[in-house]
C-alpha cells in the first residue's frame, strides 16, 4: 500500500513539475512574441495603467459627470476591489510563489512585493470588467472593459512580472468574486 500511495505522490509531482515547466516556457514565449514586442509602448502603459490609474480615473469621470447611478456603481466597484485585494494579497501570502524576475533577473525596485499567485493586476482588471459589463450593458462598453482587462493580464506576463497561470487564476478570482459580491453590495447600495 505505501509503495503505490509513493508512486502516485511521484506521479503527482511530476505532474506539477510539468505544469509548471509549462507555464514558465509558455510566459517566455509571450515575452518574446514578435506580434507582441512590435505593441510593447502599449503593454508597458497598460501595466502601470492596470496599478489604479486607469480604474481610478474612470471613477473619477464617473463621479464627476455622472449621475447617481454611476456614483453607486463607483461604490459597488470600490467594495469589490477591496475585497478582492484582501483576497489576492492572502492568496499571495499562502502560495508564497516567486516572480518570475526574481528567478530570472533579480529583484526590480518597482516590485511591491516579490508574490506572483495570483496576479492582483488581473484579479481588479477582470473584477471591474465584470462589474462594468454588468452596470453598463452595450456591447461595445463590454468589449472595451474586457478588452482592456486582457491588456493588463497579458501585459503582466509580457513584462514578466507574472507567469500565465498567476494571471489565468487572477482573472478568474477578480470574476468570482465580483460575481458573488454584486449582488449584496447592489441591495445595500441601489
Amino acid at each position: 500500500m505505501m509503495e503505490v500511495w509513493a508512486r502516485l505522490v511521484s506521479r503527482f509531482d511530476l505532474a506539477i513539475e510539468m505544469f509548471l515547466r509549462w507555464d514558465a516556457d509558455t510566459m517566455v514565449a509571450i515575452s518574446e512574441h514578435p506580434a507582441l514586442k512590435r505593441i510593447s509602448g502599449v503593454l508597458v502603459a497598460a501595466t502601470y495603467l492596470g496599478d489604479g490609474y486607469l480604474w481610478g480615473g474612470l471613477a473619477l469621470g464617473l463621479i464627476l459627470f455622472g449621475n447617481a447611478l454611476d456614483r453607486a456603481y463607483v461604490l459597488i466597484g470600490l467594495g469589490i476591489t477591496i475585497v478582492s485585494i484582501t483576497l489576492f494579497r492572502l492568496f499571495k501570502i499562502l502560495f508564497n510563489r516567486p516572480r518570475p524576475l526574481l528567478i530570472v533577473f533579480g529583484l526590480r525596485s518597482r516590485l511591491i512585493d516579490s508574490h506572483s499567485f495570483p496576479s492582483g493586476h488581473a484579479t481588479i482588471a477582470f473584477g471591474l470588467a465584470w462589474v462594468i459589463a454588468v452596470c453598463y450593458p452595450h456591447l461595445l462598453v463590454q468589449l472595451a472593459a474586457y478588452l482592456g482587462a486582457i491588456t493588463i493580464g497579458v501585459s503582466r506576463v509580457y513584462l514578466k512580472e507574472h507567469y500565465p497561470l498567476d494571471v489565468i487564476s487572477g482573472a478568474l478570482l477578480g470574476s468570482f468574486t465580483a460575481a458573488y459580491l454584486f449582488p449584496v453590495f447592489a441591495r445595500l447600495l441601489l
